[in-house]
Parts: structure tokens; C-alpha cells; sequence
């Protein structure tokens, strides 16, 4: 059995940005939902660590810590100030030092594609900085979106100010406070929200400025649809996540909502979806399984906002498919905990025949049947599993059941 990633001395890693995602033992869980702010949230969460450790992950995706205008994080304003509708700075450090103990890794939300300003500047609007650390003035706004910098590299988050990447003063202090949330405050991993906004470049700058141990980003735009639905051939959808990935210079992996959407219409009958012509699995995971983090639904997708949830009769069918195939699999905190302790030990059961097992993130697969009522395959030598309610074994005695729930059966040699 290959080495986890929790096992291995961070102090090892803190030169070699690729050792984690070289490694390819994740599990990743993400530790909040669009709700969370209203309860009392870093300690909530300090009470689950114990659990959170002991199911395998290996890193815990938080909300946006710093200052927000909205309660969830998306609209910050004051970086360098801990204080947020999910708790005080100190309730923060208690939880990542929880964390720390119990060797699980803590991802930040890094929301740095836009800024709520603080006093009105050029046009009259909100455009300036002052009085708040990083008091940046109109040039650190993009053309497009009120300010006196340059055009945006990337895709306008309407409504609010845009930061400038392009000006060399605003990467300075972004890479410093990266640091600082690397180094003083106490995160290891960084998530990069709304990466369309920006280029690609400037992500990769500040992962080897700040040094996170893993980094991933949200490069989400729509799938193609046709008339009849979603199209079966999602190659050019994979290859923008792709582009983004290379464009990083490889330092970052990616969520991987090719495969989200897909897996979302194939547990509902259409099977064939999880075969791509060349017989590989169809998502960002068939083409750059080491770069490609799967998940099933997260805060804007599932939760209260639902903008494109995946189908909660099914989610443990997805479950079976992220965490039985290569690719670095992700949990959603609704699904672990809130919703029953048969989801929760089933995900965890899944969890551990992975680990057990050592499927990684580059593990081989070979798809047996992708038909409209079932789907199976091989995941490195000793696992196979079926999803869907077509009937299906393994041949052969060396194969025991490992696992089996509502429409997915694992077995292992």
C-alpha cells in the first residue's frame, strides 16, 4: 500500500509544490454550504474534526474567512480582517489549529477576482480603498467594471469592482497576504474561486509566491446542450478546465464539472454517457486524472441555492463512481452530515475501501458496460464496482463484495 498523504512531514513538502498532487491520495472535503453563516460555523466545525480525520480526508475546504458584504464570503472587502459571519478570528485559529492536530489540511477560499470598495473615486463609484489595509485607488479596478486600470484578462463578475491583476502592485500585495494566510494565520491549501475572471498566469504567480501544499480552482462555465439536452461529447468543455490547468503551469488541479455533468444525467438512465469514444471516462478525470477534482454538488450547485443540483436520489450512485475512480474526489458536507447516518457511513465505507485499496488519482481504469440502465468497470488491479439497477458481477472467485447500497455494488480482490 502506497503512503498517504497525511502521513508524510509537511515540513518535507514545503519546497516541492507538486508533492501532493504528485502523491494523489486526496480526499478532500468541503466543510460548508450557502447556510453556514447562520450558525455559528468554526465551532460547529471544531466539534466535527475528530470525525472528519478519522473518515480519511485530507484537507478541509472552508468559507472565505476574511470580512465580507455578504454573510457568505463572496464579497470581500477587508482581506487582512478574520472577523466574518462564520466567527471571530480567535474561534478561526482554534479551529485550524484543531485541524493541524488532527493532520487534516486547511483549504482557504481565495476570493480575489473582485472587491466591494470602500469610498467613491473615479465616476463616483465605489472604486477606492482607503482606510482599510491593501488601500488601493482606482488603478487597482479594471476598465470594464468602474476603475482607472487596465481592461480584465478574463470574464467581469457584475456588479462590483474587478480587481486589476495586471498591475504589478496589486500582485504584490495579493501574494503577500497569501502568505500571510499561509504562514501566520495557518492554511495550507488555497481554493481559487471564479478563475475565469482572471488569467491563469496570475494564479500560477501567486501558488509560487504563497507556497500552498495544494491549490485548486473554479473554472466553471456551462457544459453543451442541445436542444434534446446535454450533448454526449463534452470534449471542448474539458479542454477549457484543461487550458485553464496548463495555464497555471500545471500547479493547480481543477473541479472538474465536466464530469459533474454529465454523471448527473447518466445515473438518471443514460449510463452510455460514462464511456467516451476512445473508451475513457468522459470528464477532465479520462484526460488529466491527476489535475481533475471530482465532486458531486457544492455550495452553488446543491445547497439552498440548487442552481444545478445533482439528483438527490442518486448521489449515492455518484458517490460510488468519484470515490471508487482516479481523479482526487471531493465530499460535500450536506451529503456527510446532514443528510443521515446511512449517507455518512456509506461514504465513509467508500472512502476506505479507496484507501485500503490505494486508488489514487492516475489509478487505471477499464470500463466494462456503459449502457443506459447500468455502468462498471476496474479500478487498478483489485477493484470493480456497477452503478445503475442493470444486474452485474465480477467473474471469477478472487472478486468478495466490498461494499453495496441503493443501485452501486464494490467489490475487491
Amino acid at each position: 500500500m502506497g503512503y498517504r498523504s497525511n502521513d508524510i512531514d509537511e515540513s518535507n513538502q514545503q519546497n516541492d509544490l507538486g508533492a501532493i498532487a504528485r502523491n494523489g491520495r486526496e480526499i478532500l472535503f468541503q466543510a460548508f454550504n450557502w447556510e453556514s453563516h447562520k450558525y455559528d460555523w468554526w465551532r460547529n466545525l471544531e466539534r466535527k474534526v475528530p470525525d472528519i480525520a478519522k473518515s480519511g480526508f485530507t484537507s478541509a475546504w472552508l468559507p472565505p474567512a476574511s470580512h465580507s458584504f455578504a454573510p457568505e464570503g463572496y464579497l470581500p472587502q477587508n482581506l487582512y480582517s478574520l472577523n466574518s459571519s462564520y466567527g471571530s478570528e480567535h474561534l478561526l485559529k482554534a479551529l485550524l489549529q484543531k485541524l493541524k492536530q488532527h493532520k487534516v489540511r486547511a483549504m482557504a477560499d481565495i476570493v480575489i477576482n473582485h472587491r466591494v470598495g470602500t469610498t467613491q473615486g473615479h465616476g463616483g463609484m465605489y472604486n477606492r480603498y482607503d482606510g482599510i489595509p491593501l488601500s488601493w485607488d482606482e488603478h487597482a479596478v479594471t476598465s470594464c467594471t468602474g476603475g482607472l486600470g487596465n481592461r480584465s484578462t478574463g470574464d467581469n463578475f457584475h456588479g462590483v469592482p474587478n480587481i486589476d491583476h495586471s498591475q504589478q502592485f496589486v500582485r504584490k500585495d495579493i501574494t503577500a497576504w497569501l502568505r500571510w494566510l499561509r504562514n501566520s494565520v495557518g492554511f495550507q491549501d488555497f481554493r481559487f474561486d471564479f478563475v475565469r475572471g482572471y488569467s491563469a498566469k496570475y494564479v500560477k504567480e501567486y501558488i509560487e509566491g504563497a507556497k500552498p501544499m495544494f491549490a485548486v480552482g473554479e473554472s466553471w462555465d456551462s457544459c453543451n446542450y442541445n436542444g434534446h439536452g446535454l450533448d454526449y461529447n463534452q470534449d471542448s468543455h474539458r479542454q477549457r478546465i484543461i487550458n485553464w490547468i496548463d495555464g497555471t503551469g500545471q500547479l493547480s488541479t481543477a473541479f472538474d464539472f465536466t464530469t459533474k455533468g454529465i454523471l448527473q444525467e447518466a445515473v438518471k438512465g443514460q449510463f452510455w454517457r460514462l464511456r467516451d469514444p476512445q473508451g475513457k471516462p468522459p470528464g477532465v478525470m479520462g484526460w488529466w486524472p491527476s489535475r481533475a477534482v471530482t465532486f458531486i454538488d457544492n455550495h452553488d450547485t446543491g445547497s439552498t441555492q440548487a442552481h444545478w443540483p445533482f439528483p438527490s436520489y442518486h448521489i449515492m450512485e455518484g458517490y460510488a463512481y468519484i470515490l471508487t475512480h482516479p481523479g482526487i474526489p471531493t465530499v460535500f458536507y450536506d451529503h456527510f452530515y446532514d443528510w443521515g447516518n446511512s449517507i455518512h457511513d456509506q461514504i465513509v465505507k467508500l472512502m476506505d475501501i479507496r484507501k485500503r485499496q490505494d486508488i489514487h488519482s492516475r489509478s487505471s481504469i477499464r470500463i466494462l458496460e456503459a449502457q443506459a440502465n447500468l455502468y462498471s468497470a476496474i479500478i487498478g488491479e483489485n477493484v470493480c464496482m456497477k452503478i445503475g439497477d442493470g444486474s452485474w458481477c465480477p467473474t471469477g472467485r478472487e472478486w468478495s463484495l466490498a461494499t453495496c447500497g441503493h443501485r452501486y455494488a464494490v467489490w475487491q480482490k
